[in-house]
């Protein structure tokens, strides 16, 4: 039963709660404010330090395959020197083409983890597209590693490389001379079509071979009841680079405009 007696008596000092202050103490505001600062601070920090170790690895990087397509270069000279011929240059250079050409998988990583801003797509396309001509085309074909067309694709690719790392290389270490970002912005308006006629014309040499041996093809009935056709299936890859090429030609025209006229390029998030 409800005691009015007992309501109101005052609480006992045992059952009050302390009570708060609306504003905090001056020396707990000051604590917070070091403690934000200091964790601002070392985030700082971290952030120069990935930041140097990024620079760090794509400084090596830059150089190792700047070195790699030197050495290319230096060999298909050599060759061609001693031999007066281009057949057997494939051949012969083919092994270190492999290891450089197939080690570039490691910048679609670098533009995946952000620690170059490119896009993905973008590099992508180009280096899978390399990695299959020489691996799917050139390597696994012997019956057309003489055609000129090989060899015009490969010359293309070692001066285009060549200036690209080492235009990268001279970039990273503050040192550009211009006649780097001259060539690396403007040989490829000649060199980007001229490698892609290569190319096309590699896979178009290629192609009576796979249809008459069935070469990476699956014909039905099979353990898989898979079907595939690697010779319709390079047709198709040809077909790509109608629309593909345009992009991404257009694409380096307007990285052009921007680092040598200065222009000011927004370009759609791919």
């Amino acid at each position: 039963m409800f005691d009015p007696a007992v309501a109101l008596l005052p609480p006992h000092p045992s059952c009050q709660l302390p009570s708060r202050s609306p504003h905090p103490a001056p020396g707990t505001m000051a604590s917070s404010e070091e403690d934000g600062a200091v964790e601002e601070k070392e985030n700082n920090n971290k952030k120069r330090t990935k930041s140097a170790l990024a620079t760090a690895w794509l400084t090596f990087y830059n150089i190792a395959m700047t070195a790699g397509w030197l050495v290319l270069a230096m060999a298909m000279m050599r060759f061609y020197i001693q031999k007066g011929t281009h057949k057997g240059l494939y051949r012969s250079i083919a092994r270190t083409l492999k290891f450089f050409q197939t080690f570039a998988l490691v910048e679609v990583g670098h533009c995946a983890i952000g620690i170059v801003r490119t896009s993905v797509i973008v590099t992508g396309v180009q280096v899978f597209s390399r990695i299959f001509m020489v691996w799917f085309i050139a390597s696994s074909i012997r019956q057309i590693q003489n055609e000129e067309s090989v060899i015009l694709f490969l010359v293309v690719w070692t001066l285009t490389e060549i200036t690209r790392y080492s235009y990268y290389t001279f970039k990273l270490l503050h040192h550009l001379p211009f006649f780097i970002k001259w060539a690396r912005y403007n040989l490829f308006i000649v060199f980007y079509p001229v490698g892609v006629v290569g190319e096309l014309m590699t896979i178009y040499s290629a192609l009576p071979f796979v249809r008459r041996t069935g070469m990476y093809s699956m014909r039905l009935p099979n353990l898989y009841n898979v079907s595939f056709d690697y010779y319709y299936c390079l047709i198709v890859i040809m077909l790509s680079y109608i629309p593909l090429f345009p992009q991404l030609y257009f694409h380096m025209l307007r990285q052009r405009r921007r680092v040598l006229h200065g222009e000011v390029v927004v370009e759609k998030d791919d």
